[in-house]
């Protein structure tokens, strides 16, 4: 097993890790949680799919790891405070997916993996990630899953404390990020998988359900006996052992990608497109 990658793509940092498969060249690409694991190299550790054929890249969110607002988790708490939604969840998940095509084509630069379409997985608010890259941007997915998901940003946003006062503004903001009423954007995409921890927040578990039940046959459900919202212990900055819920994910992430990694790309045949060069990180 290679050592992980520590880079940075247009901005964007993350944690790659290679195929054990050395010809593999397709490309699988996350974002991790607000919650434990909350870093890039966390996320790896807690989900590294060690036996794909295909490279992981997992990205560094907006304001969480190496980015922390002034570098620190109380900064970025703050920003929860004053404005969980506006300040915090939303500016995120939008920030993320628009550095992404750029941050993807850096990827392709510095790593020997190929031009066709990526599989994209998010856990929590980086689920909304994926969805969002599914839903409403047209780069293409071969599939996607997502892990205790920001289905609906309004579910999100009625975890934390208070009742959150919407008005016109912030009203459109948390529609346009519920995935749910995207469903139908999304299976026209990519299949889906919707992993579901059977102890995490009621809400969430059952926009996980609504999400599968409108896209049909595109998508499966896997529920996961004993896993809570988190895939790690606290801190979950720094990579960790991995947990034994988060193993139960991680074999479900691993079969469900290599059934959908594409032929050419698993056995090494780039037909797809060109393979970049491996460059200086």
């Amino acid at each position: 097993m290679h050592p992980p990658i520590m880079g940075v793509a247009a901005g964007v940092p993350f944690t790659a890790l290679a195929p054990a498969d050395e010809g593999a060249t397709s490309l699988i690409v996350t974002w991790h949680m607000l919650d434990a694991p909350r870093s890039d190299a966390a996320f790896a550790a807690a989900l590294p799919m060690n036996e794909l054929p295909a490279w992981r890249v997992h990205l560094g969110l907006p304001m969480c790891g190496a980015r922390m607002v002034d570098g620190s988790m109380d900064a970025g708490l703050e920003l929860l405070r004053k404005d969980v939604l506006m300040a915090a969840l939303y500016p995120i998940v939008v920030q993320a997916t628009e550095e992404f095509p750029a941050a993807l084509e850096s990827i392709r630069a510095q790593l020997p993996v190929d031009d066709g379409p990526i599989g994209v997985l998010g856990g929590s608010l980086g689920g909304a990630v994926a969805l969002r890259v599914l839903a409403d941007t047209e780069i293409p997915v071969f599939a996607g899953a997502i892990v205790n998901a920001a289905i609906r940003m309004r579910s999100v946003v009625g975890l934390f404390p208070g009742d959150y006062r919407y008005d016109a503004e912030s009203e459109e903001v948390v529609d346009s990020l519920d995935f749910v009423a995207k469903a139908g954007a999304v299976a026209g995409r990519a299949p889906l998988l919707v992993v579901s921890g059977e102890l995490d927040h009621p809400a969430l578990r059952a926009d996980a359900s609504d999400l599968v039940g409108a896209m049909g046959e595109r998508s499966q459900l896997l529920s996961i006996p004993g896993l809570a919202h988190p895939l790690a212990d606290e801190p979950g900055l720094e990579p960790a052992p991995q947990l034994p819920p988060a193993r139960e994910v991680d074999a479900g992430l691993t079969t469900w990608f290599r059934h959908h990694v594409p032929e050419a790309a698993r056995n090494g045949r780039v037909t797809l497109g060109r393979v970049g060069g491996r460059a200086p990180l």
